[in-house]
């Protein structure tokens, strides 16, 4: 029987070869190479992503008899999918905090978070995140319809 654990980790393995390989054509920063820039946090997600994919390929998971993929999670797997599609195509015209706090809600949401709780993380992490990558970082976020 194949692990689809080693499938996945196989296929995370490529997609983060491929992200990372992207990340080192994009354009130095304006500092100098050794700052952080557009391609610093790719390359960080392509490195914990592959580690993460390589330990799947030498360790899967063991499936007892019975286990595996379940089909009645499809549709939940498809939500998130569709969540994190919308996402990107948001983030422009909403703004990073917006449309993060509405994804971060969304998903909390459906991981059995009440609502209310699911607003308050979205709106608060999303505005957090933002402060640190705007004031901390240096690096500009779309800020969408309050952009001046």
């Amino acid at each position: 029987m194949i692990n689809l654990d080693r499938i996945l980790g196989l296929v995370l393995l490529t997609l983060a070869v491929a992200y990372g390989w992207g990340a080192f054509n994009f354009p130095v920063a304006f500092a100098g190479p050794e700052s952080v820039g557009p391609a610093t946090f790719p390359k960080i997600l392509a490195f914990i992503v592959g580690a993460c994919s390589l330990y799947m390929l030498v360790k899967p998971d063991s499936l007892e008899e019975g286990e595996g993929f379940e089909y009645k999670a499809l549709p939940e797997l498809l939500l998130v999918l569709a969540v994190l599609v919308l996402y990107v195509f948001m983030m422009e015209p909403l703004g990073f905090v917006l449309s993060t706090a509405i994804m971060v809600a969304v998903l909390c949401w459906r991981m059995g978070v009440k609502p209310l709780y699911a607003g308050v993380t979205g709106i608060v992490s999303s505005t957090l995140v933002f402060l640190l990558f705007h004031f901390g970082l240096a690096l500009p976020l779309p800020i969408g319809p309050w952009e001046v």
